[in-house]
C-alpha cells in the first residue's frame, strides 16, 4: 500500500503536502512509513484481530491475560508515536497533513473498529486525529471508515 500511495503522489502530482518536496519533511513522512509496519501495523491490527476475528472463528471469548498484552503491547507503539512523530507537531511532517497521518490513522482507526478507544486518556493523539479528520474532511473521513468502525456488528 505504501509503494501504491507513493507512486500514486508521484504520477498525479498531488499538492506538496501530501509527499513533500522538502527534504527534511520527506524524511519525516519516509521515517515514519518505514517505522508503522513493525509498530503500529502490526500491534493495532493483532489487537483487531484478538478482539473481533478470534472469537468469531473460535466462538470463544478471548481470554483476558491475552487481550491485555495486545492493549499493552499497542500502549507501547502509540507513546512512541506520541513522543517520536507527534511531539509538539499539529502533524507527522510538520503544520501539514502527509500520507504518513493517513497511514496512522486508518491504522488506529482498526482497534477503535473493534470496541478499543485508544484516543481516550490520549489528548494528543486525539487531537491529532481530530485535525486529520478536518484535513481530509469530516464527510470523507466517516465513510472511509464506516466499515471498520461498524465490524463489531456482524
Amino acid at each position: 500500500s505504501i509503494a501504491i500511495l507513493l507512486y500514486l503522489a508521484r504520477k498525479f502530482k498531488t499538492p506538496d503536502h501530501w509527499y513533500p518536496s522538502d527534504l527534511q519533511r520527506r524524511a519525516r513522512v519516509d521515517e515514519y512509513l518505514s517505522w508503522q509496519h513493525q509498530s503500529i501495523r502490526e500491534k493495532g491490527s493483532n489487537l483487531f484481530l484478538l478482539k473481533v476475528f478470534l472469537p468469531l472463528a473460535t466462538g470463544q471469548p478471548l481470554p483476558p491475560e491475552k487481550l491485555q498484552g495486545a492493549i499493552e503491547e499497542l500502549n507501547v507503539v502509540l507513546k512512541q508515536f506520541e513522543e517520536k512523530f507527534l511531539q509538539d507537531k499539529p502533524f507527522i511532517a510538520g503544520s501539514e497533513v502527509s500520507l504518513a497521518d493517513l497511514l496512522a490513522v486508518v491504522e488506529l482507526m482498526q482497534p477503535v473498529g473493534a470496541g478499543h478507544d485508544l484516543f481516550q486518556g490520549r489528548p494528543k493523539l486525539a487531537a491529532w486525529q481530530k485535525r486529520v479528520e478536518e484535513a481530509v474532511g469530516k464527510q470523507l473521513f466517516q465513510e472511509a471508515h464506516q466499515q471498520i468502525l461498524n465490524v463489531k456488528n456482524l
